[in-house]
């Protein structure tokens, strides 16, 4: 792809996101994310009407042809997802977080596998019974990119409605570790089911399993500690903003190359330069500068990638039976949720002196977006494939609009005030 089709990309998502912002604000007042997520959806569904009523103009597949040239899971996993990370674990309180740190390592690790497992019997019996038969290591495959969450679309209702800070904590430090933990799952599987490795034991899935998460860990702590010396050795905002880029784009990089965990290792990059980075390597003048950039830019990433979101469904193969699958994958994946985060909670002592309605707001509060969006199509184009992108599409997008503008009743239903 050419650099000036990569400008002229960039400038209509770009275009589209404050045409859309602007609209939003003025009439539907959605929440930003969701509001972008809801018109670019009426704009596409607006495409295929008028591709279905005028087929001759060829305007649907105009548009995929503009879309198809984005390469939407590298674009993600590589280039917004790494920045997207760093900016929410910068501004996560790391105290907070270690004080819940037991709570959120058991939902971000056995809550997903839970998860993961229980999504894959569901998806093997809907396709036996839709004659989509399919291996059940795809079934696997589907549970792992289905199964991580990501709080985007409501951090803001989070923190509007004042919620209890461990449930906060727990809703937002469990979507940043777990990314990592299903993407170790989802490359095992992916492994396994086109033969790239061979026999795999479960000695052989444990060590991968290590290797990949305590490297990123221990990668993410080393280029944090690095920049946090190379913070606290000038005062200059402008440099010190530029690190944090810098910081970033290596880290995950270096993690590709190494095959370890790229988002467990920029997570663990940024609490730590969010937290004693910042108290101790940075003038008050350098964080407000450093924290009001990141904030700005996780607010412009977003807005491109919710844009984005709604427009990949022009891509979509929609046959009668990839339909019904999709739609029984909205209860299927509520339901491995409220398991995967009821078994934790009340089976490892997790409901002691909790807030009442803990398991419906972690629950409801566990959304879907672009880190499953990303796997789902960095699978091998097929008919695998093609099943799948509708499933997913259909969980993410009632994820972000359906529970995301429901939180907050929810939250008000059964989340007492902080």
């Amino acid at each position: 792809m050419s650099f000036g089709i990569v400008l002229d990309l960039i400038s209509l998502l770009l275009v589209s996101a404050s045409v859309f912002g602007l609209l939003n604000h003025h009439f539907f007042k959605l929440p930003h994310t969701i509001g972008l997520v809801v018109l670019s959806l009426l704009v596409s569904g607006t495409i295929l009407l008028v591709h279905a009523a005028f087929p001759a103009w060829g305007l649907a597949d105009a548009a995929r042809g503009v879309l198809t040239q984005i390469d939407f899971s590298e674009t993600l996993l590589l280039g917004l997802l790494s920045f997207l990370l760093f900016a929410g674990a910068l501004h996560i309180d790391l105290p907070t977080l270690m004080a819940n740190g037991r709570n959120v390592v058991t939902l971000a690790t056995i809550g997903t596998i839970l998860s993961t497992a229980i999504v894959a019997a569901g998806v093997w019996a809907a396709t036996a019974a839709l004659k989509l038969d399919i291996p059940f290591i795809y079934c696997v495959i589907f549970g792992a990119l289905i199964s991580p969450t990501d709080p985007v679309a409501v951090l803001a209702i989070l923190k509007k409605l004042g919620l209890p800070k461990q449930v906060e904590t727990e809703i937002i430090g469990e979507s940043l570790f777990n990314d990592g933990v299903a993407i170790v799952i989802f490359t095992i599987a992916v492994s396994i089911a086109t033969g790239t490795k061979g026999d795999v034991g479960v000695a052989d899935i444990a060590t991968f399993f290590a290797v990949e998460a305590f490297g990123g860990i221990a990668l993410g702590a080393l280029t944090g500690y690095l920049a946090f010396l190379a913070l606290r050795s000038i005062d200059d905002y402008v440099v010190e903003v530029i690190i944090t880029l810098a910081l970033v784009m290596a880290t995950y990089g270096i993690a590709t190359r190494l095959h370890v965990s790229g988002p467990l290792a920029v997570v663990v990059a940024g609490l730590l330069i969010g937290n004693p980075g910042a108290r101790l390597g940075m003038s008050e003048k350098t964080r407000e500068h450093l924290f009001n950039f990141w904030e700005m830019m996780d607010e412009i990433l977003n807005s491109v990638l919710f844009v984005l979101i709604g427009f990949e469904v022009l891509a979509l193969s929609l046959q009668p039976g990839y339909v019904t699958l999709a739609l029984l994958m909205i209860p299927l994946v509520l339901v491995a949720r409220v398991v995967s985060v009821g078994v934790p909670l009340y089976g490892f002592g997790m409901m002691r002196g909790r807030a009442r309605g803990s398991l419906a707001l972690l629950t409801w509060g566990g959304l879907h977006g672009a880190i499953s969006v990303a796997l789902v199509l960095a699978l091998p184009t097929g008919p695998i494939r093609d099943m799948f992108l509708p499933a997913c599409y259909t969980v993410v997008i009632f994820s972000i609009v359906v529970q995301g503008l429901t939180l907050e009743h929810v939250a008000r239903r059964f989340g007492p005030k902080a």
